[in-house]
């Protein structure tokens, strides 16, 4: 398995891998989820990908259908 930790990479490394996410037609979908901005923090090297992802999850509003 590769560590992709910010210690391990380069920020150009983290770029590669979050251009890599990034879909071929670069739409998301209805949700338009913003995957450079999500991991701003990651590739600056401030925040590692699970805490990007945990800030993510807490800041999202979930709908439940009734």
């Amino acid at each position: 398995m590769v560590d992709y930790s910010i210690k391990n990479t380069s920020k150009q490394e983290r770029i590669e891998l979050i251009r890599s996410w990034q879909p071929e037609d670069e739409v998301m979908d209805s949700n338009d989820v913003d995957i450079w901005e999500m991991y701003r923090d990651y590739i600056d090297g401030k925040k590692e990908i699970a805490e990007c992802n945990a800030a993510f999850c807490n800041n999202a509003e979930y709908k439940i259908n009734e």
